[in-house]
This record gives C-alpha cells, structure tokens and sequence, in this order.
C-alpha cells in the first residue's frame, strides 16, 4: 500500500554538485533524502516559497499539458528503487482512466510541488530505505 510523504526539506549546495530533497511520512516518523540536480532543486525550492516565474518552466509546462488534454495529474508515485536509483510515476486520471507516466522522481516531485499534489512511495522502497 502506498505511504503518503511530504517534502520535509530541500538542501542546495553551492560547492556541490548533488543537491537533495528529504520526503518525511506524513502520518508516520520515517524520512529518506533523495539526490537531485540543481535545475530540480531550484524549481522546487521556488514553489515551496512562492515565487512565480513571468513564463512557464517545464515542470508548469507539464501540468499545462496535461490540463490541456484533459487530464489531471492524480499524484506522483515512486514505485520502485533498482541499483540505487528511484523510479516514479505521474499518475494522470483522464477520460476515467489512470495513466501512469515514468519520470524521474525529481522531476515527479517539482511536478507535485507545482500542482500540489499528493507524494506516495511504496511502502517496499519505504522499508528498503529505512532499513525495516
């Protein structure tokens, strides 16, 4: 079953090249970090305070997209961790149908962040990350 998270904190390095995000169980103790790039990073961190940019960045493009069609992305849902990388999915309900689109779990969580959607992760890659 899926475990809803929120994004606890987003940490940016200026003299590093991997920035990350920490997910926190939203009705639970247990927290992971995931690795993102800068690009990720920095549009997440304007979402999480507001800042609006005077045209659409792509993760605004991907929810204008979707909108657009007719759909509504549902959620995003990181599946799967494989050789120590996430997987992760926008799921978009349209037309009564679930799609489900990979992505990479950074750019699936700037989506979330953009549109305020819900972040769940299986609770397998859950308890393989903090080691249950």
């Amino acid at each position: 079953m899926p475990v809803q998270m929120e994004l606890r904190r987003i940490v940016i390095s200026e003299v590093q090249d991997q920035q990350f995000i920490v997910l926190k169980e939203v009705d639970g103790d247990r927290n992971f970090p995931i690795v993102i790039g800068i690009f990720e990073a920095s549009s997440i961190e304007r979402r999480v305070k507001g800042l609006t940019s005077p045209r659409p960045l792509t993760h605004d493009l991907i929810g204008n997209i979707v909108s657009q069609m007719g759909g509504e992305v549902q959620d995003v849902y990181i599946n799967e961790l494989r050789d120590h990388t996430y997987y992760a999915r926008l799921r978009i309900r349209m037309d009564g149908e679930l799609i489900e689109v990979d992505a990479r779990p950074s750019d699936a969580i700037a989506v979330a962040v953009t549109l305020k959607v819900p972040i769940y992760v299986s609770e397998e890659v859950l308890s393989e990350v903090c080691g249950e």
